[in-house]
């Protein structure tokens, strides 16, 4: 299936100073230096690992990175789909350079010790070598649950080799949150510190949701871009 991912733009991803830049400087900034690379014998071929709590932005920077390398084909894998990483693999490599994207990779990379291995597992790991390593293709994983993938693809450089944690918003995060989904809205917040100290360890998208109730009840009121402090 053919799917438009949504625009997402960079002012819209949240994250604590630096985070951000890594994960651009792994993808696009090696993209932008592939000939000086390989002119070094520097292998293209790289792997992303995105984790932390759901509703931290994992997706979200996932279709950031697509509207980043624009010219880039991306293969996105979730659900049922993740059992098709052969074909994926192989699209890859014929539509290259390419993105190819496992949501919740979890599902099918369980660490061997502590389960049952399935034959997705060691599908996934035969084809991350298998490539070749001067293809540009970045691997992206996503996972909610990072303490349970298996060491041989989440530790092994060649397979991933930079994992990024999608961390809570800090202070200055959440402040910074509330005025991107504040937009479309007539925010009259008096005691801004209340608000930031009182969603202190959510998510972003719990954030976005508390605007998006702000603005439903301030639409019971009869005003719905009119959301206070006691809304």
């Amino acid at each position: 299936e053919i799917r438009r991912l949504p625009a997402v733009r960079r002012e819209q991803i949240v994250f604590p100073a630096g985070v951000l830049e890594r994960i651009e400087r792994h993808t696009k900034t090696f993209a932008e230096h592939a000939d000086a690379l390989r002119a070094a014998g520097r292998h293209l071929k790289r792997g992303l690992l995105l984790h932390g709590p759901p509703g931290t932005g994992k997706t979200l920077t996932v279709m950031y990175l697509s509207q980043l390398m624009p010219d880039r084909t991306v293969l996105l894998l979730s659900g049922h789909g993740l059992g098709t990483v052969s074909a994926a693999c192989e699209m890859a490599r014929e539509l290259a350079p390419a993105m190819l994207v496992l949501e919740d990779v979890d599902l099918v990379a369980e660490n061997r010790m502590h389960g049952h291995p399935t034959s997705l597992l060691f599908d996934l790991l035969n084809q991350m070598d298998g490539l070749n390593e001067d293809s540009d293709i970045v691997f992206v994983l996503t996972t909610n649950r990072p303490e349970v993938i298996e060491p041989a693809l989440a530790a092994r450089p060649g397979r991933i080799d930079l994992a990024v944690n999608m961390p809570l918003p800090d202070d200055d995060g959440r402040s910074r949150l509330l005025d991107l989904y504040g937009v479309g809205l007539q925010l009259d917040v008096r005691d801004r510190v209340q608000f930031i100290t009182a969603t202190e360890g959510t998510t972003p998208a719990f954030i976005r949701e508390v605007l998006r109730r702000a603005a439903l009840l301030a639409a019971e009121r009869g005003d719905s871009s009119h959301v206070t402090d006691e809304l």
